[in-house]
């Protein structure tokens, strides 16, 4: 069976990524915890996104602002998909590939991220009351928080948990939502990857939408995505552009929608991009399609980009997009927390 990106990813390049295979399987034995575990953290400033021309701030439509590499001596740390900022946003909330939460406190210092305090990882709990980690349903891909509900999309099992966050916070259980019944149709590993609720305004205002990594058909053709609640629930596709695959989305306060793709070979390393698709592109058996706001390969500072955020900088006025890296547990690779300034 040919290697899927994931698991290329999980590898690294060459064979000092293979001589950390046995390092990398052993971090994900002892990953996560069935209690909340406080973490220590550590972060190194990023001050330029191009190390190549450090003094050079914009990219494509969007400023780069600051940045942080994040690590931690705390067993568990790592494998971050999908991101969450509150409005105001001071805190970030997470979850991760062995069925955890991950939130922190940001920091600032003279405008730039500087830290992450309070930093926890609590466990993801089922209908049950029970941590989903040590289950088959722990891969959590998937993260959208609004009006006091978290949804979250786990991957291979092909389910979307909702969680009463105002009530309840991290120790809220999870409660599986109706789905499709196509969404089963998919391979494990080209599952739910992003979900996303539409804001006011837009015509499907408070709908829950999923789109999936890429499609079982294949990785030419379009891939997958559902409106999985509302009044008018239907089927999209996502087009193909190059070798990206979806791996998160948020929507705009404008009603646009932008996609976070990932790429990835053995050859060219790691790629990222965002795609902003307009307010009224997602209709049934629509082909969604849009303008690329940013596209960068490995020379840049990126790793594997799996999550998105929007907010607006209070004193700024600036639409501010963050963008989450997950590491897979692997020390070859890093966990990056990026801010851009949407600049058009």
């Amino acid at each position: 069976m040919r290697p899927t990106r994931r698991h290329l990813l999980r590898l690294g390049l060459g064979g000092a990524a293979l001589a950390g295979a046995g390092y990398c399987w052993w971090q994900h034995r002892r990953a996560g915890s069935d209690v909340a575990v406080r973490l220590d953290i550590g972060a190194t400033p990023i001050s330029a996104f191009d190390p190549a021309n450090p003094s050079e701030r914009r990219f494509g439509a969007l400023t780069f602002r600051s940045g942080l590499d994040v690590r931690s001596s705390t067993s568990g740390f790592g494998g971050l998909s999908a991101l969450w900022r509150d409005p105001g946003g001071s805190r970030l909330v997470s979850v991760t590939d062995r069925g955890q939460w991950f939130t922190a406190a940001i920091r600032y210092e003279g405008g730039a991220l500087a830290g992450l305090d309070d930093a926890r990882l609590s466990p993801v709990l089922g209908q049950d009351g029970a941590p989903l980690r040590g289950t088959g349903a722990h891969d959590c891909e998937a993260l959208a928080i609004v009006d006091g509900v978290a949804f979250v999309g786990i991957e291979r099992v092909h389910q979307v948990l909702r969680f009463d966050w105002a009530g309840a916070g991290t120790s809220a259980r999870g409660r599986p939502i109706a789905l499709p019944p196509e969404i089963a149709m998919q391979p494990a590993n080209k599952g739910i990857e992003a979900l996303a609720v539409a804001p006011s305004g837009h015509p499907l205002a408070g709908a829950l939408l999923a789109f999936a990594e890429a499609a079982a058909s294949g990785e030419e053709d379009p891939s997958p995505g559902w409106v999985l609640t509302g009044k008018n629930r239907f089927s999209f596709r996502v087009g193909r552009s190059g070798v990206f695959n979806v791996t998160d989305a948020a929507f705009l306060p404008s009603g646009e929608l932008l996609l976070l793709e990932r790429s990835f070979s053995p050859l060219a390393g790691v790629g990222c991009r965002i795609r902003r698709i307009p307010r009224d592109a997602i209709r049934p058996d629509a082909v969604l399609d849009g303008e690329v706001l940013l596209e960068v390969d490995r020379r840049y500072a990126i790793d594997n980009m799996e999550g998105i955020a929007i907010t607006r900088d209070r004193t700024t006025g600036e639409t501010v997009l963050t963008l989450i890296s997950d590491d897979n547990f692997n020390p070859l690779q890093r966990t990056l927390l990026l801010e851009f300034a949407l600049s058009a």
